[in-house]
């Protein structure tokens, strides 16, 4: 065998190295011995997560136990996480939609960010109980400020009206992103949270590496998803209006707000003001879980 990596060269090229060789063979016999001998075209698969926590099974188990403790006291349970950001304009948005046919939306051929308007970054917190969301829709940077933000819209617009008599709120968030566990911002920013409304706040995140079974995930960002596929997200109103307009069949209920804030990153937390904050943190995996104490409750 020779250095040659049979299995990256296409058939045409496969006939060409065996003809080099003297044996004049074309490219579709190529692929049909290919086939006699058990191969095929195979796109990547993603199996592999990586090194796993020892603690991911119980912390899993944690979370799901808290959850039905908040929901069965009518407090609230909020899954948030940040989409992935989108380049707002005439770029290519994948998928297909409806429209005359021959009649394609055009639009630009590369998708290079000075032919835009910048770039959306929606934040939602979904409501697992309820079945509704609200998602911020930022202009600037995906920082833990701006989750704090988003968080704070959700508790405006739908959280103190459905949760009057609510006692504590319980959020379920990611291990990275503007909402990591280890984010001095989003701890110091939870505690001016808690204090606005009065009750402490809990959170659990999800191990390292578990994000796809984040609720959030597949319980709202794919049905945006699959709501604005194949329509150019051509400005800032477009992005609000596609993602307030997403529904579901089993009543998913969504608002959506733009966030015309600007958000600076690299913000300094002082030590004080970290020390300032009422943590909390519980007996099991104290990284991952915690409640910020309201002062003014």
């Amino acid at each position: 065998m020779s250095l040659l990596r049979w299995t990256s060269k296409s058939t045409r090229t496969i006939a060409e190295e065996v003809a080099r060789r003297g044996h004049q063979i074309d490219a579709s016999t190529v692929g049909r011995c290919l086939h006699d001998l058990g191969y095929s075209l195979q796109a990547n698969v993603k199996t592999k997560e990586g090194p796993q926590s020892a603690s991911r099974d119980e912390q899993f188990r944690y979370i799901n136990r808290l959850v039905k403790g908040y929901i069965k006291t009518g407090d609230p349970v909020i899954s948030v996480d940040t989409k992935k950001k989108e380049l707002v304009g005439e770029f290519r948005n994948p998928g297909q939609t409806w429209r005359p046919h021959g009649d394609p939306v055009e639009v630009h051929v590369h998708d290079f960010p000075h032919l835009g308007r910048g770039k959306a970054v929606p934040y939602g917190a979904y409501d697992i109980a309820r079945n509704r969301a609200v998602v911020n829709v930022g202009i600037s940077h995906d920082t833990a400020e701006f989750a704090i933000e988003s968080i704070r819209r959700w508790w405006r617009l739908d959280g103190r009206r459905l949760y009057r008599t609510a006692r504590r709120l319980l959020i379920c968030a990611d291990s990275g992103g503007s909402n990591g566990p280890k984010l001095r911002a989003w701890k110091l920013g939870l505690q001016t949270l808690a204090d606005e409304i009065t009750m402490p706040i809990t959170v659990c995140h999800y191990p390292p590496g578990t994000s796809k079974w984040n609720k959030i995930e597949h319980r709202l960002f794919s049905f945006i998803s699959l709501n604005w596929r194949g329509r150019p997200l051509v400005n800032y109103e477009t992005v609000v209006n596609l993602i307030g307009a997403t529904k579901t069949r089993t009543g998913l209920r969504v608002k959506a707000v733009l966030d015309t804030g600007t958000y600076a990153k690299g913000l300094t937390v002082e030590d004080q003001a970290l020390r300032d904050v009422q943590l909390r943190r519980h007996t099991f995996h104290p990284d991952w879980n915690y409640t910020i104490e309201s002062l003014t409750s």
